[in-house]
């Protein structure tokens, strides 16, 4: 929100970022980068994981929102969650989680770390796979200007891009933000957008969708510190 956030916001990167082997397994902190994450494991010949390395954020968000790219998702190889309940730290097995698309029964938890069993890949061969990916991401996104991420999930059967598109909102801009050129389901900041541009744009495109489609596209990204009724807004 433009206003702010009334609350404390906690920066896990500085502290929680290691990330080891522990038998067959990975282990990681919530705060280390995703992309650190990866290359750990691609350069101990460990697969499963190359496709999340274009994803911007840290692992504990990646773990709480089942993030996922090119058919794979974070929570396939994992084994166990440790997160903060009452003042104490407790293991949550994967099958107690809840994944499902872009989202777990993590959300609103304290998670502190993760581990995976990942099967054994080759590091040649998984560096190649994350490069083509990384290729293919880059292109097609706009990562070149700044922006959130993807900004509704893709709806059963579809993709949120295309539906955007095919309703014409591709370039669309309110203050300083724009529905992108590249990819429909962008919204890039092209200098001093605002917050509520950018929600603006969401309720258009969520609005101009459904009017077309009848698809009540849902959102993927997460909005901090508005009026709870701003969810109402956009689905209205």
């Amino acid at each position: 929100s433009d206003e702010g956030f009334r609350g404390i916001m906690i920066h896990l990167e500085p502290g929680l970022n290691s990330v080891t082997t522990e038998g067959d397994m990975v282990a990681a902190g919530a705060g280390i980068p995703m992309a650190r994450f990866v290359d750990f494991c691609v350069q101990h010949d460990m697969a499963g994981v190359e496709m999340l390395a274009g994803i911007p954020g840290t692992l504990g968000g990646g773990v709480i929102m089942n993030a996922g790219a090119y058919g794979g998702e974070i929570s396939t190889h994992l084994v166990d969650v440790e997160v903060l309940r009452e003042g104490k730290i407790v293991r949550v097995p994967k099958g107690q989680i809840g994944f499902s698309y872009r989202h777990s029964a993590l959300e609103g938890s304290v998670v502190l770390g993760a581990r995976f069993r990942l099967p054994a890949g080759d590091k040649a061969e998984l560096m190649r796979s994350r490069r083509e990916l990384l290729i293919k991401r880059n292109r097609a996104q706009p990562v070149n200007m700044p922006n959130s991420g993807s900004m509704f999930k893709n709806p059963a059967g579809n993709h949120a891009a295309k539906l955007i598109d095919e309703a014409g909102l591709k370039g669309t801009r309110r203050g300083g933000a724009g529905i992108s050129n590249l990819h429909a389901n962008f919204i890039v900041n092209y200098g001093g957008a605002k917050a509520r541009d950018v929600v603006e744009l969401l309720e258009l495109a969520h609005s101009a969708v459904f009017k077309k489609t009848g698809v009540n596209m849902e959102l993927e990204i997460k909005l901090i510190g508005f009026p709870e009724n701003i969810y109402e807004e956009i689905y209205a």
